[in-house]
Formats: structure tokens, C-alpha cells, sequence
């Protein structure tokens, strides 16, 4: 969810308000399989998008509760995540269209400018985030390497760098877009160990076990 899923509030002919969490990701067997095991243990409905995409959503207010609650219990560690969150809550407490349109513009404004990683749950969630942001990089040149980046979020890829213990600075390529790079195999060493301990599970495990085998 932190890296390609969403917290929509949305109207209905502005009568009613619904509340949706998405996550769309390319379609291929391994999202599909890695979509079906969200569907299978939180709830929601999977459908294929001409072949081409892969979508994974909740449409009810009861399912977002639900779902609200697990957050509670394992609060996102993105600062845009936290933000739809909390416009969300207010939604359902407000229960109020007019409020919504008045304020639905303005659920950044308040977008926390740090969040503490320090979680029992951070090496799970690092998973799932490479999942949707990391890249595996082969190259003719023998000079494969590691990334990742974040909009916003520096604080993120700070963590990321301490977890694997990275060497390379942090760059930013483009305000507000922060992204580290890896070139070391002894990083390359770290990565591998979590993996064994926290796998990937969608379309991103299929370019990391190439990336594992050449490094090998």
C-alpha cells in the first residue's frame, strides 16, 4: 500500500460518500498470485484490466473500517499513506459530502514531514515496499546494482540505507523525488539475507532472482 496502493474517498452524484483502498499494479501470474493472497487474508475483489493491469479494491465503508483497523495496528510508513488515512477517518466521522468537497484539496496540506521507522514490522514492510519501488539493475558492464526511491519522503531511504547498511550517499534527482544506488556486493550480501528471511512475492521476485543468480 505504501508504494502503488491508495486511500480514495470519493462521491456518489453528491449524495454519498464512498471509501475505496486500491492497489493497481501490471498484470502478470505473479502479481495476480501476489493479489489473490491479499484477497484471501483481508478481503477485497482482484479483477484483470484487459490483460494489462491487475487492480486489487475495497468499495465499502464496513471493509474501509476494517481496514482502518489494521493500520491502526500497523501504521504506514509514508507520509502520503498517513495522509489519505487521516482524511478518511475524518470522512467517516464528518459523514458529510459538503465537508468533503470543501476539504478533499487540502488532505496534504498537513503531510507529516517525518515518520518514525523504528517498528517491530519494518523489515516486512521493506519487503513489500521493494516490491513496488526497488529496482535490480544487470548490466553488460558487470556493473549491477541496487536502488530505490521515494517522492517526498527522505526520511524513508535514510532508514532503507542504515537497514543494508549502505554506502552511497542519498541523491535528490529531482525535487521532491530522493533515491539511493548501490554498487557494492557486500550490499549485495545484505539484500540477499533479508530476502531469505522476508520474501518478495509479485512480479519484482522474477527480476531479483536473476539479479541473485548473476551476482552469485
Amino acid at each position: 500500500m505504501d508504494g502503488d496502493g491508495s486511500i480514495q474517498v470519493n462521491h456518489w452524484r453528491d449524495k454519498n460518500l464512498q471509501y475505496r483502498f486500491v492497489i493497481k499494479l501490471r498484470y502478470c501470474p505473479e502479481n495476480l498470485s501476489m493479489l489473490n493472497l491479499i484477497k484471501n487474508t483481508i478481503g477485497g475483489n482482484v479483477r484483470v484490466i484487459k490483460n494489462e493491469s491487475i487492480i486489487w479494491v475495497t468499495n465499502s465503508k464496513i471493509a474501509a473500517k476494517k481496514l482502518l483497523g489494521i493500520f491502526i495496528l500497523y501504521p504506514p510508513l509514508t507520509s502520503r499513506l498517513r495522509a489519505q488515512i487521516k482524511f478518511m477517518q475524518e470522512c467517516l466521522i464528518k459523514n458529510d459530502v459538503e465537508w468533503y468537497l470543501n476539504n478533499r484539496n487540502n488532505k496534504y496540506l498537513n503531510r507529516e514531514n517525518f515518520v518514525d521507522t523504528n517498528v517491530p514490522y519494518f523489515s516486512e514492510w521493506l519487503s513489500g515496499f521493494i516490491e513496488a519501488e526497488g529496482c535490480f539493475s544487470i548490466r553488460n558492464s558487470n556493473n549491477h546494482s541496487f536502488s530505490i526511491g521515494q517522492n517526498e519522503d527522505r526520511y524513508l531511504i535514510e532508514s532503507i540505507r542504515n537497514y543494508f547498511n549502505i554506502q552511497s550517499k542519498i541523491r535528490n534527482t529531482k525535487d521532491p523525488f530522493w533515491v539511493i544506488e548501490t554498487y557494492r556486493h557486500s550490499t549485495f550480501i545484505n539484500l540477499v539475507e533479508h530476502f531469505n528471511k522476508y520474501p518478495l512475492l509479485g512480479e519484482k521476485l522474477i527480476s531479483y532472482i536473476k539479479f541473485k543468480n548473476i551476482i552469485n
